[in-house]
């Protein structure tokens, strides 16, 4: 399976402001689907970018980044057929994306 095929699980938000470019997030990254920007912020540092696809949402970038904030993962909640109880009002669960952020 290659890069184009591969579902996102995940999503991986960068904030460029607080991003120091350390690299820490891409060797800890297992799909190896974070790289660094060709240009710079305004701290003069070429932050973390995200590739847009291939991303797992483990958060494992999140918690290899030291600087809080720069770093948001979301995860994709998966819907799964759920049995309504009609005698509760038929409530059911739904789907969505969680998130972990510094």
């Amino acid at each position: 399976m290659n890069a184009q095929e591969k579902l996102d699980r995940g999503l991986l938000r960068v904030d460029e402001a607080e991003c120091k470019g350390c690299g820490l997030c891409i060797e800890a990254c297992p799909p190896k689907v974070i790289g660094l920007s060709e240009g710079l912020n305004h701290y003069g540092y070429r932050t973390a970018v995200y590739a847009g696809r291939g991303c797992t949402g483990c958060g494992i970038c999140f918690l290899a980044c030291p600087e809080p904030g720069a770093l948001t993962v979301y995860r994709a909640v998966l819907k799964r057929p759920v049995a309504v109880d009609r005698t509760l009002g038929g409530q059911s669960a739904g789907g969505g994306m969680a998130c972990a952020s510094n």
